[in-house]
C-alpha cells in the first residue's frame, strides 16, 4: 500500500516553539490537529501521528533532531516508511520567500537551508518534494540566525497565520491532486 510521508522541519523544544525556524511544524500541527490525526508515536529522532487524509495513508513526521541533523530523523522514516521519494513532501521556512508567500517543487537545491541540505546528504538525492513557506530576509543590519530563530513579530503574525493556513491547504492539494496541479494553483 502506497502510502504518503509528510514531514515539517524544526527544531525540537519550547524554546524554539514559536521561532521562524519552526513553520514546518505549526504546519504539521495545525494539520494533525484539523484531522484529529495525533502525534502518538516518539521515536528517539522523530514523532509521528498516522492517519488517512483525502481517502491516502499518510504519516505525519516532526524531527526531534535539530534543524541541522534533519537527514537522522528522514534516515529513520524512510526505513519504517519505505515511500518512494515522490511520496514524500517537506515543509520548511525560507528566507529566499517574503513572508507569507509559498512555493512548492518537485526537486532543487538545499538553497542555503541546513535541514534540507541534512536531507539531502541522507537520502543522496536533490529530488524531493518540497512545500517552502516564506519568512523573509531580516533587516540588512540584522543576523540570519537570530531572524531564523527569532519569534515572528506582532506585526507579521497575521501574516504567518495566512501562509500557515495556504501551506495546509497546499499539502491536501498536494495529496488530494498531486504535485503539478498543486504548483500550478500556489506558484
Amino acid at each position: 500500500r502506497p502510502m504518503k510521508l509528510i514531514v515539517g522541519l524544526g527544531n525540537p523544544g519550547e524554546r524554539h516553539a514559536r521561532s521562524r525556524h519552526n513553520v514546518g511544524f505549526m504546519c504539521l500541527d495545525d494539520i494533525g490537529s484539523r484531522l484529529r490525526i495525533p502525534f502518538s508515536d516518539r521515536r528517539s529522532t522523530v514523532v509521528i501521528g498516522q492517519g488517512t487524509i483525502e481517502g491516502e495513508q499518510v504519516a505525519l513526521a516532526k524531527p526531534r533532531t535539530f534543524m541541522n541533523n534533519s537527514g537522522e530523523a528522514l534516515s529513520y522514516l524512510t526505513a519504517r516508511f519505505p515511500v518512494s521519494l515522490s511520496d514524500l513532501l517537506i515543509v520548511y521556512d525560507d528566507m529566499d520567500l517574503p513572508l507569507g508567500r509559498i512555493r512548492i517543487r518537485p526537486t532543487g537545491s538545499a538553497g542555503g537551508h541546513r535541514g534540507m541540505e541534512s536531507i539531502i546528504a541522507a537520502l543522496r538525492s536533490r529530488d524531493i518534494p518540497r512545500v517552502r513557506v516564506g519568512i523573509g530576509r531580516p533587516p540588512e543590519d540584522a543576523d540570519d540566525i537570530k531572524h531564523v530563530l527569532g519569534a515572528f513579530t506582532t506585526e507579521e503574525r497575521p501574516l504567518v497565520a495566512e501562509a500557515l493556513s495556504t501551506a495546509r491547504d497546499a499539502v491536501m492539494d498536494v495529496l488530494r491532486d498531486g504535485l503539478e496541479l498543486a504548483m500550478n494553483r500556489y506558484n
